[in-house]
């Protein structure tokens, strides 16, 4: 494990230590090497009074995944079923995040693609709720590389991604707070996101508490250095990182994002 990490999970393995005993439990069963090679790139991150817990996932280190529907063609539906299916296939996945709007059948909305194959269209047309305001986004990885952009300028010149999610709305558009966004904005909901930095690095964020959109913006834009940003989800957004004793788990949920160390 990096030092760089190691130091990041500081803060929050005195958390586990005073207060998430389970966790700890977990640890001690499995055995402090293996544990520790579980934990996630995540830190408790506090922002203008509001608290987060934020992955930092570097593209080099880390393997990100995007994942529907299992061999059979059934969607996993939960974090929990997908971290217990790459355990048994011999994987250790760091953590998971749901990963963008879906339909009752759980199909994705929008363009979603996994491991090249295409699975749901890319969608241009209008409409109401969240991810039709415009502009909306689409998280991807390319050649080992993450990036964010709105889906205005990934379809002028598309191209070939190995995972992407459509969502919306963008928070961030290149440096800008999306403009339909207001600093005195009442709609407070749980939220996740993920942004990019000029580094590379992929930023995830998931709220602890309610937080606007123009806040949660203002968090990838001047906090985490992400110049693009996007919202995945609210309400029943989760992160699955039982290392860490981060346990959210809603059901029926659609698209998901899974990190992996690499080897």
């Amino acid at each position: 494990m990096a030092f760089l990490t190691l130091l990041q999970s500081v803060p929050l393995l005195l958390a586990l230590a005073k207060g998430a005993l389970p966790s700890v439990a977990a640890a001690l069963g499995m055995g402090l090497g293996q544990w520790v090679a579980s934990l996630p790139p995540c830190r408790d991150f506090a922002f203008e009074a509001t608290s987060y817990l934020v992955c930092e996932v570097d593209p080099k280190r880390y393997q990100v995944e995007l994942f529907w529907k299992d061999p059979a063609g059934k969607p996993f539906q939960s974090l929990h079923n997908l971290h217990a299916a790459q355990q048994a296939a011999g994987r250790t996945m760091l953590f998971g995040i749901n990963a963008g709007m879906y339909r009752p059948n759980l199909a994705p909305v929008g363009l979603y693609v996994e491991r090249g194959l295409e699975m749901a269209t890319v969608k241009t047309g209008s409409g109401s709720g969240n991810f039709s305001l415009q502009p909306n986004g689409i998280f991807y990885m390319r050649n080992g590389k993450a990036a964010v952009r709105a889906t205005r300028d990934f379809v002028k010149k598309r191209p070939a991604v190995d995972y992407a999610t459509q969502s919306g709305p963008m928070l961030v558009i290149d440096g800008k707070l999306h403009p339909k966004f207001q600093a005195d904005g009442t709609s407070r909901k749980t939220r996740d996101g993920v942004g990019v930095r000029k580094d590379g690095v992929a930023v995830f964020a998931i709220s602890n508490g309610t937080v606007t959109f123009h806040a949660f913006a203002r968090l990838f834009r001047d906090a985490l250095g992400c110049d693009n940003a996007l919202f995945l989800d609210g309400t029943i957004s989760s992160l699955f990182a039982p290392a860490i004793g981060h346990n959210e788990d809603y059901w029926n949920l659609g698209p998901m994002i899974g990190v992996f160390r690499k080897s």
